[in-house]
């Protein structure tokens, strides 16, 4: 069997940082404060723990062990779990739609990511005195959307076209310790403004009454799956990469922790902001209690609350969507980088090529969703992360789980934990993979 033939990561740490780099991300720091602040604060948080310990962890460990297994790009690696003609070519199909939800995700993604750089760049040009060029970067257009669009894809082809030890793995290790510094920071400046002690209980203090509304539970789950980079071939990719010496369900729990842990931080700045910003003067909330702007929160809301600090709010609006641009850069990359590493397997031609063919065609996804902005952006977005996500990640779970042979994994994941055969994990995981996580899913998703 062909092994993949591009460079392993260097070290484990190389690996936790790149693989959390992949998951932390947009999602985490725009998305998910955005849909806690929207759907309860603290009701919104517990159940999104609650689904990265019992769906999101279970099929990290999966996805990361089949990237393992095969050590080769998605499509052959799914294709590889059985030698029968219908699984194999059954494992391909899940890898091509995988990674077309990938590319989707993406290019909604270099969108939002283009406004971060809009944002960020804005307070530079205020401090210089080129006001009317700043107000051009926070203003929404069709022009501003493209150019930032394409400036931020630009940077995530600079990244991955190096490779995976010289680009991933070593710009990893520069921007997550960066990032952390960044989100603490500001979560320390924010908290000692005034009315941040009331977006605090808000965040921290759950409504029992609301963790049982469906379409709470149903977002949550979305957002582990979105948040993890789950059912799209990523974390797949990124387990070919992975040195056989390391115990799998130890690093994928590193890389979740790492990924629940910016989440946690970011509720922590971004909902103790919007109550500053309301004691500012800011209006959060309209008449009948529902959050204004809600899925532009980060653009709207707290961008009104840096104005409201004067010349110091240039540095505070600067800092934090520098923090923003990071996290979005260290997802972008993982997500090119899995159909670059497909097409480079697959197609047989080399890395530089691979990068500009698949950077081109989502491109062109991105150019199409801007010049239809209001029908495309939200479907788009819903159907790839709500949706098919979850669902993409079951269909890899259950063929790990149900197609390759319960021998042939253990073998696989005994290489990295020699004694797992004995250990809890081993008697409860491929179970509760096979039978739970399949009918938790699937009812989440009806009832919904």
């Amino acid at each position: 069997m062909a092994k993949n033939t591009s460079p392993a990561f260097a070290s484990r740490l190389g690996f936790i940082l790149a693989a959390a780099g992949s998951a932390v991300g947009v999602g985490n720091i725009w998305g998910f404060p955005t849909q806690a602040a929207s759907n309860g604060g603290g009701a919104f948080l517990l159940v999104y723990l609650i689904m990265i310990a019992i769906l999101a962890y279970p099929m990290l460990v999966a996805e990361v062990t089949i990237g393992r297994i095969r050590q080769n790009n998605p499509i052959e690696a799914l294709r590889n779990l059985s030698d029968k003609a219908f699984f194999r070519g059954t494992g391909a199909i899940a890898g091509v739609v995988g990674l077309i939800v990938l590319s989707l995700i993406l290019s909604f993604y270099a969108i939002v990511s283009g406004w971060l750089i809009s944002y960020m760049i804005s307070p530079l040009l205020i401090f210089v005195g080129l006001p009317d060029t700043a107000a051009w970067f926070v203003e929404f257009s069709e022009a501003r959307n493209m150019a930032t669009m394409v400036f931020f894809m630009l940077l995530t082809v600079y990244v991955v076209r190096s490779g995976v030890n010289n680009g991933i793995e070593r710009w990893s290790r520069r921007l997550m310790p960066m990032l952390f510094v960044l989100l603490i920071g500001m979560s320390a400046y924010i908290l000692t403004q005034e009315g941040a002690l009331e977006g605090l209980k808000m965040y921290l203090v759950p409504d029992f009454s609301q963790i049982s509304d469906p379409q709470l539970i149903i977002r949550a789950m979305g957002q582990a799956f979105f948040s993890l980079s789950l059912g799209v071939c990523v974390m797949m990719t990124y387990g070919a990469y992975l040195s056989n010496k390391e115990n799998i369900p130890k690093t994928a729990a590193w890389v979740a922790g790492i990924d629940t842990s910016v989440a946690f931080l970011a509720g922590l700045l971004i909902l103790p902001a919007m109550f500053v910003a309301q004691s500012n003067g800011v209006q959060i909330y309209a008449d009948d209690g529902t959050l204004l702007s809600a899925d532009t929160l980060v653009f709207t809301v707290l961008p009104s609350m840096f104005d409201t600090l004067g010349t110091a709010g240039l540095f505070v609006s600067f800092g934090f969507f520098l923090l923003m641009v990071i996290a979005a850069i260290t997802s972008s990359i993982s997500m090119l980088e899995a159909p670059v590493n497909a097409l480079r397997e697959e197609a047989r031609c080399d890395r530089s090529s691979g990068v500009w063919i698949v950077t081109l065609i989502v491109t062109a996804i991105s150019t199409t969703i801007i010049y239809n902005f209001e029908v495309l952006f939200g479907a788009v977005v819903t159907f790839s992360t709500v949706y098919m996500q979850p669902i993409m990640a079951l269909v890899f779970a259950i063929m790990l789980t149900w197609v390759l042979r319960q021998n042939h994994l253990l073998k696989a994941l005994k290489q990295g934990s020699p004694d797992i055969d004995k250990s809890w994990f081993w008697k409860i995981w491929p179970w509760y993979v096979k039978f739970v996580c399949p009918v938790l899913i699937l009812l989440i998703i009806w009832k919904g």
